[in-house]
């Protein structure tokens, strides 16, 4: 995997993220979601990497970047916090300007790094989320089922965390094999790679505190938004599985057009890990709203 990428630690925002970069032409950030890393693109970062240059980042506490601990109002992982270290990161790569692909964890970092820094993102796809904000004040029991970990990981420590961290690899397997298409949508390399990084010590404070934050100072952050108004304002492309609970459970274009100015979208014929599903979709997609 990613046999023509560089592989880099850079120092931002006082942490340290693991990235991969390659190819040439415009600069495409890609973010990752939960419990994975950056490796879920490698389907589809090579031929990216034939048109634009391609970077490919761990989020903090995830992957092989580091993994700050426990902070006051879980503030280290508010995605205003996450979403400044992947500015940093571009800033630090001397991309100035850049397009930005993300799925779940990482989507959310990137709703945040558009409110945030709207002069930094071309134009953005966000891949099977709806906005934080709404899905927790719509949550019904169907989601809340669906999406257990929601509520588990937000729990006081360090309860969560002691349960991830007695059989780590149980956990990537329960949380990520009983969605649509099981463990089987996963090359078996970026797997290991996924098993492997879960059991970083630290991992599982790093996960709690991402949906504590979420959970918490993230809402603060995106209610203060709601209230003056302030919109994703460049092209938004929503893409969602068909056969996963987001698309079940609320109505993810609409949420986005109360949150955006700008949006299309529609349903693929997968489950939630849409990258690694249906990565030739996924890349068809890409190529059309990214070439512009």
């Amino acid at each position: 995997m990613f046999e023509r990428f560089d592989t880099r630690d850079v120092a931002v925002n006082g942490t340290v993220i693991r990235c991969r970069v390659g190819g040439s032409g415009p600069a495409l950030l890609l973010l990752h979601g939960h419990p994975q890393s950056h490796v879920m693109w490698h389907r589809v970062a090579p031929t990216l990497a034939e048109k634009f240059s391609v970077v490919c980042a761990d989020l903090r506490g995830y992957g092989d970047s580091a993994r700050p601990g426990a902070s006051p109002h879980h503030a280290a992982y508010s995605k205003r916090t996450m979403a400044q270290d992947m500015a940093d990161l571009m800033t630090s790569l001397g991309h100035q300007q850049f397009r930005l692909a993300a799925h779940d964890r990482g989507a959310r970092v990137a709703h945040r790094l558009l409110l945030d820094h709207p002069d930094r993102v071309q134009r953005a796809m966000l891949l099977d989320i709806a906005p934080t904000l709404a899905m927790y004040e719509q949550t019904t029991e169907a989601f809340a089922k669906a999406y257990w970990h929601w509520f588990f990981l937000i729990q006081p420590a360090p309860l969560p965390e002691r349960l991830i961290d007695a059989d780590p690899a149980a956990y990537i397997r329960d949380v990520m094999g009983r969605r649509h298409a099981g463990l089987a949508a996963f090359a078996p390399e970026a797997l290991q790679e996924y098993l492997r990084c879960i059991a970083i010590p630290g991992t599982a404070t790093a996960i709690c505190e991402d949906y504590r934050a979420s959970a918490g100072i993230d809402l603060e952050h995106d209610r203060a938004d709601r209230a003056k108004s302030h919109k994703i304002t460049v092209p938004l492309r929503v893409l969602w599985g068909a056969e996963g609970a987001v698309g079940r459970c609320f109505p993810v274009l609409d949420l986005w057009r109360e949150a955006a100015t700008d949006v299309s979208g529609k349903a693929l014929d997968c489950g939630h890990y849409i990258a690694e599903e249906q990565p030739a979709k996924l890349l068809e997609e890409m190529g059309e709203f990214f070439a512009i």
